[in-house]
């Protein structure tokens, strides 16, 4: 067997799937690609960081767990490693969908994958002719909005940024067009604007798991990360909200199965994280100021989950007595009864409208390893090692085709 994984740093998850290969009884390779040099031409090729080649076990390796961070490294990545014969989880075509978030809404709604109403003007706020001269494009730009979303609330994003991040929303038209002015192109923004509704989706949203192993029909986990708190209209735990584990119906389970086969395609192997939220609308069964309360009751025992997680010496000294100690620190956040209450409220929400879920994201390098695996039961590396174990024999026979 040979599986590596291509890394730009250790991080908690990198050391998760280590972990993980261990007790599976795989012996996993470590490629780093961050202060490397690639280099072909003319019959050679080389694969050095600072102090050591890598070349002999690239070459050795069937196939690639890709976990660099960075989605731009990601591509090149994929890239190269599917040029070398490699099988990568996740391919370069799955990559490429899960890069920006347009691309993936586009394949959700051929497939009928139910979303919210998106628009992407490919416009950039500001023009510049070659006399110096700047063409102010944002009021027509937010014409174009607001003529497809209407004149209420809009939430405009960046369509290849992560974790929440200059995601904003306008209320307004003098909000928007403000926005709009003080917008330039970006590495996770580079061209244009997407633009959605908002979606009423009350105070949680959620992160579904969908795996295929290659020769396997794709499977979506049954249990769900739910990301809730009222700190913001995001509810990206990055801004510091609460996470529940909730169970998905069955409903919504296979609805997540057609949107990760939307994105995957025909490749053999792959592992998603589906994000999605419920248009709740006027459904709000239990008062918010009930809600809020119990969130405030979690607090001290989340805080102390906070704490394993700030405690880095802890976690490269020692990285499973610190799992250990995270576990327990989740364990004791899900034993209250603020916990049961809060999550009771989310299941009930998911089944009265189980038919308003809305798919709004893919993507293709999870983090799961303190989250996902404790809150919901899935440690996605598991899936990952497995869709990599499935395709040794197709990568194996790429690479003699290359090398021969």
């Amino acid at each position: 067997m040979s599986i590596a994984i291509l890394y730009e740093y250790p991080e908690t998850d990198e050391m998760g799937i280590r972990q993980t290969a261990g007790e599976m009884g795989i012996d996993l390779t470590y490629i780093p690609f961050r202060k490397i040099s690639v280099l072909i031409g003319n019959g050679h090729f080389g694969f050095k960081g600072p102090n050591k080649d890598f070349g002999e076990a690239v070459t050795e390796v069937n196939s690639i767990l890709n976990r660099t961070q960075s989605k731009n490294r990601r591509l090149y990545a994929a890239s190269i490693m599917e040029g070398l014969g490699k099988y990568v989880i996740n391919p370069l075509d799955v990559e490429t969908l899960c890069f920006s978030k347009f691309r993936t809404l586009v394949e959700f709604w051929k497939r009928k994958i139910p979303l919210p109403k998106t628009v992407f003007i490919p416009c950039d706020s500001h023009d510049r002719t070659v006399k110096g001269v700047t063409i102010h494009n944002e009021e027509a730009v937010a014409d174009l909005m607001q003529r497809d979303l209407g004149s209420g609330s809009i939430v405009v994003k960046p369509d290849a940024g992560t974790h929440g991040t200059d995601v904003r929303l306008a209320r307004d038209r003098d909000a928007l067009v403000k926005f709009l002015d003080g917008t330039e192109p970006s590495i996770v923004n580079p061209i244009g604007f997407v633009a959605q509704e908002f979606v009423e989706k009350w105070f949680y949203d959620l992160r579904i798991i969908v795996a295929k192993e290659r020769g396997t029909p794709p499977y979506c986990y049954p249990t769900a990360l739910a990301r809730a708190g009222f700190k913001d209209f995001r509810t990206n735990t990055y801004l510091g909200n609460m996470v529940f584990g909730v169970r998905l119906p069955t409903d919504v389970q296979r609805v997540a199965v057609k949107a990760g086969e939307a994105v995957g395609r025909e490749t053999e192997a792959w592992v998603l994280a589906l994000d999605a939220m419920l248009n709740v609308g006027e459904d709000r069964f239990v008062d918010d100021e009930y809600i809020k309360s119990e969130l405030e009751n979690l607090v001290p025992s989340f805080d102390k989950v906070k704490e394993v997680k700030r405690d880095d010496s802890g976690k490269n000294r020692d990285f499973r007595a610190w799992s250990r100690r995270l576990e327990e620190a989740y364990g004791n956040y899900m034993s209250t009864e603020a916990y049961s209450r809060v999550q009771e409220i989310i299941e009930e929400s998911i089944e009265r409208g189980r038919e308003k879920v809305l798919f709004h994201e893919a993507n293709s390098c999870p983090e799961f390893w303190e989250q996902t695996r404790i809150i919901a039961g899935v440690n996605v590396a598991i899936p990952l090692l497995k869709c990599a174990q499935s395709v040794e024999g197709w990568s194996f026979y790429q690479k003699l085709k290359l090398y021969h």
